[in-house]
């Protein structure tokens, strides 16, 4: 039981590391004009896409992703006006919880009616524009140990590659396989964070005690970060060259690691980047921290071009090329989470935590349920069960309509929240 406890402790300092590093970026981008407006010039061919397509029959050639054609999906000005609420609803989960938000988009997208792969390459793809624009790399470059970066970045294009051919390999032999694929992976996934956050809200509540939206630190982290116990305190000490010596600017001497650790950690982080979409900071941190022992002053900085190089091999190489990246997509949600990540920070402010830890909760077992629910359909589609297109399709309504009201009521809570705290929160600033 302590054992998975720890892992669920792991997952949510991942998801927390990388939404602390969505806000950063967001906020870069945020506060400059430049900025603003390298992005409304990268957005405005989707808009005008959308008021063409509303105009006709919104029927996309078939060359482009039309709604046969063998790779993209069917696109319609609606879907581009999803993908900016979906966008809005990430950044506000992400943005007043610290962490989850990423967890709900390539589900949402399926929900909506893009296909699974494409939904992980076009989230993989929004992750890489969100990483070249926001992302103050100058500010963080003298935290980076380059050797650790060079061989973490070696794993992470084995795993990219070996993650990105297996997507499209299942989806070559069967797209409604694909589909499931993707599904059962966030099913396990989120079923298993939701649980155990509804278990730790609940106990929570019981007990009466109110916490910060955020988790703290593990308390064991600062051991681990030295590398002087437990795991860390292993992997330095095994002699396996070449080793890579790093944290000289902490460490008198420095630390060292067998460089094959590194590679074995990097290609993790590119393989569960490619096959969930969920960009590779959501495992660097608490990898290279309580496993590896490396400190977080270089990890910060090791993270960040991670998370370039990764979001921008995996998107480009593994998706884009091959069709299964929807540019408008990808716009529509870097246009939404801009806004919901700003007014989800702030109304952390005004909430108390406890009620925020509840909404996470609620939010990823919705997700949960929505990938569960839309499983029987899959599956009979594939023969595996037996089962009326009827009835199926009654079960995945269910689990959508669940995800979006849950997802559309926090949404609404925190926006309203906002407005009703706008005087205070003025005051504050």
């Amino acid at each position: 039981m302590k054992s998975v406890r720890k892992i669920y402790d792991l997952l949510l300092m991942a998801s927390m590391a990388h939404a602390r590093w969505d806000y950063e970026a967001s906020m870069n981008i945020l506060r400059s004009r430049k900025r603003l407006a390298i992005l409304g010039l990268l957005a405005l061919p989707a808009v005008l896409l959308s008021v063409v397509f509303a105009a006709g029959d919104g029927d996309l050639p078939s060359i482009l992703g039309g709604k046969h054609a063998y790779s993209p999906a069917y696109y319609t000005p609606s879907i581009f006006l999803v993908s900016i609420l979906i966008g809005v609803c990430a950044g506000l989960i992400t943005g007043c919880i610290g962490a989850g938000g990423g967890f709900i988009i390539t589900p949402a997208l399926m929900s909506a009616g893009i296909k699974g792969i494409l939904a992980v390459g076009t989230d993989l793809f929004h992750i890489f524009a969100k990483a070249i624009m926001g992302t103050a790399v100058h500010k963080k470059l003298g935290n980076v140990s380059v050797p650790l970066a060079v061989w973490f970045l070696v794993g992470s294009g084995i795993g990219v590659t070996g993650g990105g051919v297996i997507n499209r390999a299942i989806y070559e032999k069967n797209p409604v396989m694909s589909d499931t694929f993707i599904s059962v992976v966030y099913v396990v996934l989120l079923g298993f964070l939701g649980i155990y956050a509804l278990s730790d809200f609940l106990r929570l509540r019981k007990s009466g005690a109110d916490v910060g939206a955020h988790h703290g630190e593990s308390p064991h982290g600062k051991e681990a970060a030295t590398g002087k116990v437990g795991l860390p305190a292993r992997l330095q000490g095994a002699n396996l060259p070449p080793m890579i010596r790093f944290d000289e600017d902490l460490v008198p001497g420095g630390k060292k690691i067998p460089a094959v650790f590194v590679v074995i950690a990097g290609a993790l982080v590119g393989f569960v980047a490619a096959i969930m979409g969920v960009g590779g900071g959501f495992l660097t941190f608490p990898i290279f921290v309580y496993i590896l022992g490396v400190s977080s002053f270089t990890t910060v900085g090791t993270d960040i071009l991670q998370i370039i190089f990764t979001a921008g091999y995996a998107s480009i190489s593994q998706y884009a090329i091959y069709g299964y990246i929807f540019y408008t997509l990808a716009m529509g949600m870097l246009l939404g989470s801009l806004l919901g990540i700003q007014l989800g920070a702030l109304t952390t402010k005004v909430v108390k935590g406890i009620y925020i830890r509840g909404f996470y909760a609620v939010a990823i077992l919705a997700g949960f349920i929505n990938r569960l629910f839309a499983l029987p359909g899959k599956l009979a589609d594939m023969k595996i069960i037996t089962l009326s297109p009827s009835t199926a399709k009654f079960i995945a309504v269910i689990g959508n309509w669940a995800f979006f009201i849950v997802v559309s009521i926090f949404a609404f809570w925190i926006i309203s929240k906002f407005f009703a705290n706008l005087k205070t929160l003025r005051g504050e600033a």
